[in-house]
């Protein structure tokens, strides 16, 4: 097994994966139906088990950036 190199915070190999998976998924035509998937998840019954997961990862945060801006 190939020894990997410790890269810290801001890994580009792993930031490259990460672009290079999106990238991919994006041109893969599966952007719509993973949305309409999403939407009748939150409207449908699983909407109680969504907004409790999401509650519940809302108690560990520690706030919203306040560089976000919605």
């Amino acid at each position: 097994m190939a020894e990997t190199k410790n890269e810290g915070e801001g890994s580009r190999t792993a930031a490259k994966q990460y672009n290079d998976a999106t990238k991919a998924f994006t041109e893969s035509g599966k952007v719509k139906p993973a949305a309409e998937a999403a939407k009748q998840a939150v409207s449908g019954p699983e909407a109680e088990a969504l907004q409790r997961a999401e509650a519940e990862g809302k108690r560990h945060s520690h706030g919203e950036d306040p560089q976000v801006k919605r």
